[in-house]
């Protein structure tokens, strides 16, 4: 309450920007910044009139998203089947007319099949060759960044923040760029987490996670980026 209003511009093209990869740390705003781009469309396909200074918004045809996460106990599915339906059925009904919002895709299983799914999924909707469906993909996968220098009409953003002594402050400015950063574990120290585990978790990634997956997975995805040309992406169902 009582805070100013932070606009952002969202540019979203066919020919040079068609695919937004989001990244920044958690709480900054990519979730937010994917839900208001949603209603502004949304509105303006109603012919209402939207917050914003200046909106050019032509005929969509579709909104699809991917957001949030939750199962299916009633059949049987899991938080990542239901986030695997969901994506797919994206995919399968995109055209060329569609607005696609995806929040954190892949985040249901193992770090490095999410990434590998991310990463298709994103390629999948670039090289398609009938559509290029206009997306905001939103995720922690920070290896996503890479896809900028190999595939021309994905560009990459960051959702900003400002590091003061050892306070985070967001600033829930869309910028130029990708993050490197989540800030995990000081958004968990905020929500009231002991303080023991919060200083054991800060030691933990130096001497495990944080080295041990640079180093398994900077050169895999490298290799990919290079080596893309030459590759057949099916589109039949």
């Amino acid at each position: 309450m009582g805070e100013s209003y932070i606009s952002n511009d969202v540019i979203l093209d066919q020919e040079d920007q068609q695919i937004i990869i989001i990244t920044g740390p958690n709480m900054a705003g990519k979730s937010a910044l994917l839900r208001q781009t949603a209603l502004i469309v949304l509105l303006a396909q109603m012919g209402s009139f939207v917050p914003a200074e200046l909106a050019e918004i032509g005929f969509v045809d579709k909104i699809f998203t991917r957001v949030g996460a939750s199962d299916n106990i009633s059949l049987g599915e899991s938080t990542f089947m239901v986030e695997m339906n969901e994506a797919a059925s994206i995919l399968n009904n995109v055209s060329d007319r569609s607005l696609i919002l995806f929040d954190e895709l892949g985040r249901g299983t193992s770090t490095y099949d999410g990434i590998s799914i991310a990463w298709s999924v994103v390629e999948y909707l670039h090289e398609h060759p009938e559509t290029k469906a206009k997306t905001l993909f939103a995720t922690h996968y920070h290896e996503l960044n890479e896809m900028e220098g190999a595939f021309p009409r994905v560009k990459n953003f960051n959702v900003s923040i400002k590091e003061v002594g050892n306070k985070v402050m967001f600033l829930r400015k869309l910028v130029r760029g990708g993050s490197n950063h989540s800030f995990g574990i000081h958004v968990a120290g905020m929500a009231g987490m002991p303080k023991s585990v919060i200083k054991r978790a800060e030691q933990i990634p130096c001497k495990t996670g944080r080295r041990k997956r640079k180093r398994s997975l900077s050169k895999p995805l490298g290799e990919i980026r290079d080596k893309r040309e030459g590759m057949q992406l099916s589109f039949s169902s």
